[in-house]
Formats: structure tokens, sequence, C-alpha cells
């Protein structure tokens, strides 16, 4: 049984031309981003949280809970972007690309926590309504859309391509829809009077928050647990495989994310009696990079004469 291992690395190899991704450059492409957004972020929590206490407002307050959530959350993935550029060593040898994944997943578990504070709060608060100064929820409202709307817009380009730069990006869009709400809660209240109003637009703010990030954290969570990439389609790829030349059989397929925008292979292909080829290993890599966007793919060729160990144990 000969066995051929056939790595294709981006961060190494950049040999087939024609076939460029730009999936691994995302993150480097929103440094800046990353860095105006938790300046202007963090200045605009300090200040809202300042006037929600002022205006007794709690839509004010969680909506400063939920922005404050989102400047450690975009924190957390600039960290990670700069990590996941690190360059391989004798320990991590895939480098710290898989850093991403955990701020995907941490930024997502803390948005739960936040919303979650927000609703209980809110709901104490319906049973003992507190009146809250319409007017200034309404101006510092107005502010957050500004703030939180521009910040979105610098993400927006790369929110396809890295779940890193998409939960930035849907952290600070959700936060002008929020603020929007807290506007129009305070508007109602002005002329109102109805002090249910802001609590009830707090629990409505967290809903928001919940539908509009449960898809983040559920991909998150997969990729965490080394599941396929969305948008990744398996049985595709074990098709185009069994479909090689010579290729009578393809088991023990594994496809996972090495980061938010890179995903891994390995494969065992039963090709009886052929020669090693490694033009045919080289061209299966650039085809499953350029059809199905997997950049480090790893392919052990066997002639069939011994059984394979882990012949089951991928799944089918």
């Amino acid at each position: 049984m000969s066995h051929v291992h056939h790595d294709h690395d981006h961060d190494r190899h950049h040999a087939h031309g024609g076939h460029h991704h730009h999936h691994g450059h995302a993150p480097a492409d929103f440094g800046r981003a990353f860095a105006i957004g938790i300046a202007l972020n963090g200045a605009y929590v300090v200040a809202e949280a300042g006037y929600g206490v002022f205006a007794n407002s709690l839509a004010l307050l969680a909506d400063a809970g939920h922005n404050a959530g989102d400047v450690v959350s975009l924190g957390l993935a600039w960290l990670a972007a700069w990590l996941s550029k690190r360059a391989p060593s004798s320990r991590y040898t895939y480098g710290l690309r898989s850093s991403s994944i955990l701020a995907a997943l941490a930024n997502a578990v803390l948005l739960a926590l936040v919303t979650g504070a927000i609703a209980w709060e809110a709901v104490l608060r319906l049973m003992h309504p507190q009146p809250a100064a319409g007017a200034t929820m309404m101006a510092v409202a107005a502010v957050g859309i500004a703030i939180n709307g521009v910040t979105a817009l610098m993400f927006a380009s790369g929110r396809d391509r890295d779940l890193n730069v998409r939960s930035a990006f849907q952290h600070m869009a959700s936060d002008a829809l929020v603020a929007l709400g807290v506007v129009a809660a305070g508007a109602a209240i002005l002329y109102t009077h109805w002090l249910w109003l802001d609590p009830v637009v707090s629990l409505l703010i967290s809903a928001v928050i919940v539908w509009g990030t449960w898809s983040l954290l559920r991909e998150a969570t997969a990729l965490a647990l080394a599941g396929v990439p969305q948008g990744v389609d398996q049985g595709g790829v074990a098709d185009y495989l069994a479909g090689l030349p010579g290729v009578t059989e393809v088991h023990d397929l594994h496809i996972w994310g090495m980061s938010t925008t890179e995903t891994a292979l390995t494969a065992h292909l039963v090709r009886p009696g052929a020669a090693l080829d490694d033009a045919l290993l080289s061209e299966a890599c650039v085809e499953l990079k350029r059809r199905f966007s997997i950049h480090h793919a790893t392919l052990q060729v066997e002639c069939g004469e011994a059984p394979c160990e882990l012949a089951d144990h991928a799944a089918a």
C-alpha cells in the first residue's frame, strides 16, 4: 500500500495560476475598520450609559449594554484576525487560524448573555413601571444610529467571506436597528406618557438580537466542533473525488474549518493498480479550491490490496 499526502496550503503555494482566492486575506483588510469601530462605539457606550441613567431609560441602558458587548466582540474579532496570520509552529502546526472560530463563538455567547440580562431587567420593570425621559432617549439613540450604521458599512464588504467579519457587521447593523427602535420608543413616551413602552421596547430589542444572531451562534458552534463549514457541499466533494481517473472508492473523508475563512479536507482515494500521479493530485487540489473553496487538501492514495483501518471511520 502506498501513501501520498498532497498538501495545498495557500500560505505557501501560489503556483496554480488563475485560481486565486481572497478568503484568507479578508481579516487583514479590516484592521482599520476594527480600530475605528472600537473607538467610536467605546466612546458612545460611555455616553449612552450616562444618559440612560440620567433619563432613567432601560431602553437606553439596554442598548448601552448591547453596545458594550459589541465593543468587546470587535476587540475579540480583531485579536483573532491578527492571531490568524501568525505563522505555524512546531506545536501549533496550523498556526493560530482557529482563534477566529473561538472569537466568533465567544461573541455569540457573549451577546446571548447580555441579551438575557436586558430581557430580565425589562420584565422586572414591566411589573414596576418607571418614568423615562423620551426626548433624551431620542437624541442619544439618534447618534447611535449614525455611529452603528457607519461601523456596519465598514464591514459590509467582507461579511460573506468571513464569519468573524460577519459577526462584527451583524452586531453593528442590529445595533443601528435597535437604536432606531429606541428613537421610536422615546417619541411614543414623549407624546403618550405610557411608562410600559420603555421595557416593552427593551424586550423587542432582545428578540431582534436573538433572531439576528441565532445563525451566527449555530455556525460558530458547528465550526468549533469541526463540522463541515456552511456553503461546502460535502456530497459534491465526495462525488468529485470518486470521479477522478482510476478512483474506485473514497473513504475517511473529513471536511472542517481551519478558521472562519479557510477550509481543510482529508480523504483516502483507492486507485487499484494505478501509479502515483502527482499531476492528478495537484489538479484535484486546484479543483477542490476552485469548486468548493477548500484551501488545504490532504489526499492519501491507496491501491486497495490491503484493508484500510479507517475505511468505515467517517460518516457516509
